[in-house]
């Protein structure tokens, strides 16, 4: 018998448990064992648009401000009492709070909690601290599983409050066939933006925001740019680009902006991973860094920060970044590329791939999903 799965998510726009989502569902749908639907409570996203086209039923129930919480409760009660799910999926702290009480009031015994993040951010809004205190005292009664992106997740949420016992982790999971090393692509683009193919470019990728550590990359890069090492960067990602004044103003006093590519947001991500050889992720904080996995899958050689559960992915297959600082970036980027063995870096390229092959694989995490909701 088909199972029905209900997911609930604040919105659907693009970032990395929307993007999860959509593999989760479209990928699990093919099989025809079980039947998924999604609820946003703010609007459709690009996400949604692009679920609705391949046949998957998406509601949007227009929340705008807590304000609107209570009618926004009673929508999905009322959706989730109309599509009788068998379990009801929700993903993030603001789905957990509202789905959940709304699937408990009707009885459903499967709900499954989704924890995103591994960090508990001491600036976040009172409405955010809240709503995360009261999903912690409630994980005792309402989830009967708690997902957890990252295993750090799963150590900061069980010290803050959440019910250890029914805490999992279940990884983000990548699709192989998209993420794959592809010559074409990689001249395709390196063609367009005028690097040549014999250029060194070491790249960056995520949206502008000072999680991501933007600036102490670029400079970083600038310090080895004035040291005489010859290669180029290549960066996209929402509002990373040069007429960005945060960026524009790091290139006041050198003259090195001809070195940097700025390609802003892209939707094809899987040809900027096949135009670089280097995957650099300096980022202060992560729950489970996508784009991690996404370059290994593309056998590309990756330094990371210690942030979420980047360097457990990495794995023994690249090199770790000492802190966020500028300092440290450009040494790890001196000492283990610019001086590195060619043959070496490749080596670790090609085990990079295995590992995500091993370990993250879209088939291998659906499928621990799956066996959550028989």
């Amino acid at each position: 018998m088909v199972k029905k799965v209900v997911h609930i998510i604040i919105g659907l726009n693009v970032g990395g448990a929307e993007l999860m989502l959509k593999r989760l569902v479209l990928h699990s749908q093919e099989k025809k064992e079980f039947q998924h639907s999604v609820i946003s409570l703010t609007d459709i996203g690009v996400i949604g648009s692009e679920l609705k086209s391949k046949g998957i039923p998406v509601y949007s129930l227009g929340m705008q401000s807590a304000v609107s919480t209570p009618s926004v409760l009673l929508k999905i009660r009322k959706l989730l009492k109309e599509l009788q799910p068998d379990v009801v999926q929700t993903w993030m702290y603001h789905a957990d709070l509202l789905g959940g009480l709304a699937a408990k009031s009707l009885g459903i015994k499967k709900i499954i909690w989704g924890i995103r993040n591994s960090e508990i951010d001491s600036n976040s809004g009172l409405i955010k601290k809240s709503i995360r205190k009261s999903c912690a005292k409630l994980s005792r009664s309402i989830p009967s599983t708690i997902i957890c992106v990252a295993h750090k997740a799963k150590e900061v949420h069980a010290r803050d409050g959440y019910d250890q016992s029914k805490i999992q982790v279940i990884p983000n999971g990548f699709n192989l066939d998209k993420f794959t090393p592809d010559k074409s692509k990689r001249l395709a683009l390196r063609s367009r933006i005028g690097i040549q193919g014999e250029d060194l470019v070491i790249g960056n990728i995520g949206r502008f925001t000072p999680a991501k550590n933007h600036l102490n990359f670029i400079r970083a890069c600038l310090i080895l740019l004035d040291k005489g090492y010859d290669f180029k960067v290549l960066m996209c990602g929402r509002e990373v680009e040069l007429n960005n004044p945060e960026i524009f103003d790091l290139f006041a006093d050198n003259n090195h902006s001809s070195q940097f590519v700025f390609l802003g947001e892209v939707s094809d991500t899987s040809s900027f991973y096949n135009a670089i050889d280097v995957f650099c992720l300096c980022s202060y904080t992560e729950g489970f860094p996508n784009v991690l996995g996404e370059a290994m899958a593309t056998e590309k050689v990756c330094l990371t920060t210690d942030a979420g559960d980047a360097q457990l992915i990495l794995d023994n297959c690249g090199f770790n970044i000492e802190s966020n600082s500028h300092i440290d970036i450009a040494r790890a980027i001196e000492d283990n590329i610019l001086k590195g063995s060619k043959i070496e870096l490749r080596n670790i390229a090609t085990e990079a791939r295995t590992i995500i092959q091993a370990k993250y694989s879209l088939d291998k995490i659906v499928s621990e999903f799956e066996k959550l909701y028989t």
